[in-house]
């Protein structure tokens, strides 16, 4: 997706500047009572059949991904909403941004037929840089890229037919996953390979282009394993007023996961290759005003390899360790080429019960070896560079009574930028009957800068208008939390968050004193206040309702000595609320309708006008191995989501058709 990196010469060249570094962001919806994704570090757990589960059933089942070991969502004190393989299947998603849209604690806005900007509270892109304070993990290796640190979404492909659950967590996580998780955690966990034995294919076909994919699976002695594949082909979109969007894209993904089992130990190995050719859409990655540049198609490559072990020891406690690495490569023709390579190893220690005390604690190592080809437009100097990240965490929970638990938690991290960051966190959960609990959390999170914060030039030679930030400080929040989920009746659910953030080193574009060009600073703060809250209920065996809403009072300023008008501005890209409601509807074993009903404030900058949007899909099963759906997307009339309205995409309505065949 193209986001803005605005460049305002001093005195009367004005130059701008757009990066394109996000691609590059259910029936019924969870709620409070679902599952949550396992951690990274434990293989996940057998697949349940939560469809079939009641809401009094659903708040029981054990989540570990907030604390990283197991406890009952309803006592979990954390922001948390699950989308399970179900919702994800009822809904008719495409691909992980659309299934995202089905979590109500999150902005999804699409930018391009490959675009999203995607955030959690607010900040969903600046003046000057794309969305940058969400951490996303699929089966515990971390998709952010340290370039900007944001998501390339339409590098992070899956095969949702695999997908287990997605556990999104709003709200600060840097206690547990580090720095970067600032506003939220969306963790993705696939299905175990004994979960996806046997033959499945899928056909998909629509008015705006077309999905096919298979998968095997199989077991050969104790090692359960699965083979996939996966094409993608998006036809290019249209302007408000007709013009053609130059964003049609085509990707093919393959990939494999075994499992298997010895003794107290498990083992885990999955692996996936990608490649994509996507059309880029003015402005393109970069654009200066009164140059007109040759914009090329966007090569995309990847490949990754992640392997897990966990050891269960005698005393109840347990051993994992986790290593990974990941290589993408991407040209974006005629501005930049980037070739980053990550090697990751996580451990972590899970302890006994010790009396009142339940303790987990571990560490990670990263290393990033990036390199960039410059052009005439931009440079990443040094060209090369390699990068290392180590930090230390513990966390303790804290049983003050039964009905009353405390926990303490802090993570030290290493960045080659700033050095040392502490992330600490304090959360209490007071379980008032076993149907009403209420949490609230202190913590502190932080931002590390990247490459664009701190080696961008513009242009790619001397004399340079901006001059990266070599000054740039790591963009701090202090997060102040009061939750509370319950069910006040048999079949209703429901949760509410209220929150308060306060940033602080937040970056921004300034003039040098020399007024002779520009240079990134951390001298703007600000606060963010809201509510966010979902519910879920089950009116008979047949028929679910369910909905969320969230509010948002977002402020920026300036700090003394900064000159950067448009740094404030920020605040404008995120909607002050939106609404969700969704009804699912099962006729019988074959048939099935849900429709969906989306309302997204205004956004002020740039302007983009609020909307609803209506989706609708219904399914039939033709056969018990055979299944036909009919979506469609944006029944009620086209809009725009994201951007100045001369590039904004405009979403039309969209209707296609899905087979899904097993055996």
């Amino acid at each position: 997706m193209h986001h803005p990196l605005s460049v305002s010469r001093p005195c009367a060249l004005a130059v701008s500047v757009a990066i394109a570094l996000g691609a590059a962001a259910p029936a019924p919806a969870a709620t409070l009572a679902q599952p949550a994704t396992s951690p990274p570090l434990l293989l996940p757990a057998p697949q349940a059949d939560f469809a079939d589960l009641s809401i009094e059933e659903l708040a029981n089942i054990q989540v570990t991904s907030v604390s990283r070991k197991p406890e009952r969502l309803q006592d979990a004190p954390a922001s948390v909403f699950v989308i399970t393989n179900e919702d994800i299947r009822r809904a008719g998603a495409r691909s992980l941004p659309e299934a995202l849209r089905l979590a109500p604690n999150l902005q999804v806005a699409q930018t391009s037929s490959y675009g999203y900007a995607i955030s959690a509270r607010g900040l969903n892109g600046s003046s000057n840089s794309a969305p940058n304070k969400l951490l996303v993990m699929i089966d515990g290796r971390s998709v952010y890229a340290p370039l900007f640190s944001g998501v390339f979404w339409d590098m992070q492909d899956v095969m949702l037919e695999d997908v287990e659950r997605i556990e999104v967590i709003s709200g600060p996580g840097g206690t547990m996953w580090g720095v970067n998780a600032v506003n939220g955690v969306i963790n993705i966990t696939t299905r175990s390979a004994a979960a996806t034995a046997g033959s499945l294919a899928v056909l998909g076909v629509g008015s705006d282009g077309a999905d096919l994919a298979f998968r095997q699976g199989g077991k050969r002695g104790d090692i359960d394993w699965r083979v996939y594949g996966k094409t993608l082909r998006r036809s290019a979109g249209e302007l408000e007023n007709g013009v053609r969007v130059n964003d049609a894209w085509r990707q093919a993904q393959i990939g494999f996961r075994a499992d298997w089992a010895r003794g107290g130990d498990t083992f885990s190995v999955n692996g996936n290759v990608l490649r994509g050719r996507l059309e880029q859409p003015e402005p393109g990655a970069i654009a200066v005003s009164g140059t007109d540049l040759r914009l090329g198609d966007i090569d995309t490559e990847s490949a990754n390899l992640t392997g897990r072990w966990q050891h269960a020891l005698a005393d109840g406690g347990s051993l994992s360790v986790q290593a990974y690495l990941d290589h993408t490569r991407r040209a974006v023709p005629p501005t930049f080429t980037e070739s980053l390579s990550i090697a990751d190893l996580q451990f972590q220690h899970t302890l006994p019960l010790q009396g009142a005390h339940s303790l987990v604690w571990g560490a990670n190592y990263r290393h990033s070896w990036d390199r960039v080809t410059n052009s005439e437009v931009i440079a990443f100097l040094p060209a090369r560079e390699q990068q290392a990240w180590a930090s230390l965490f513990a966390q303790d929970e804290i049983a003050l009574r039964p009905d009353l638990s405390l926990t303490l938690g802090a993570r030290v991290e290493r960045n080659d930028y700033t050095g040392n960051e502490l992330l600490p966190t304090a959360r209490l959960s007071w379980r008032l009957d076993p149907h009403h609990a209420l949490w609230t959390a202190v913590s502190r999170t932080v931002r590390a800068p990247t490459r664009l914060d701190v080696d961008a030039y513009i242009p790619g030679r001397p004399p340079y208008l901006l001059q990266g930030g070599r000054a740039v400080r790591a963009e701090v929040a202090k997060v102040f939390e009061l939750g509370y989920r319950g069910q006040p009746l048999p079949g209703l659910s429901y949760s509410a968050t209220v929150f308060h953030n306060e940033y602080d080193h937040l970056r921004t574009q300034e003039i040098d004193p020399t007024f002779t060009f520009l240079t990134f600073g951390s001298l703007m703060q600000g606060r963010a206040t809201g509510i966010e809250m979902w519910g879920s209920y089950q009116l008979n065996r047949a028929w679910r309702l369910s909905g969320g809403f969230t509010a948002l009072h977002e402020r920026l300023r300036l700090k003394a000595g900064s000159n950067d008008a448009a740094g404030p501005g920020t605040a404008g890209k995120d909607p002050e609320h939106t609404l969700q409601l969704r009804s699912n509807y099962t006729f019988d074993e074959r048939r099935e309708l849900e429709v969906a009903v989306r309302k997204v404030a205004a956004l002020e900058n740039p302007g983009v006008p609020g909307y609803w949007a209506l989706d609708a899909r219904f399914g039939l099963r033709l056969r018990p191995n055979l299944e036909l759906s009919v979506v469609g997307q944006n029944l009620n009339g086209s809009h725009g989501e994201y951007g100045p309205v001369a590039t904004r995409l405009e979403l039309e309505r969209r209707v296609g058709v899905k087979l899904v065949w097993t055996h």
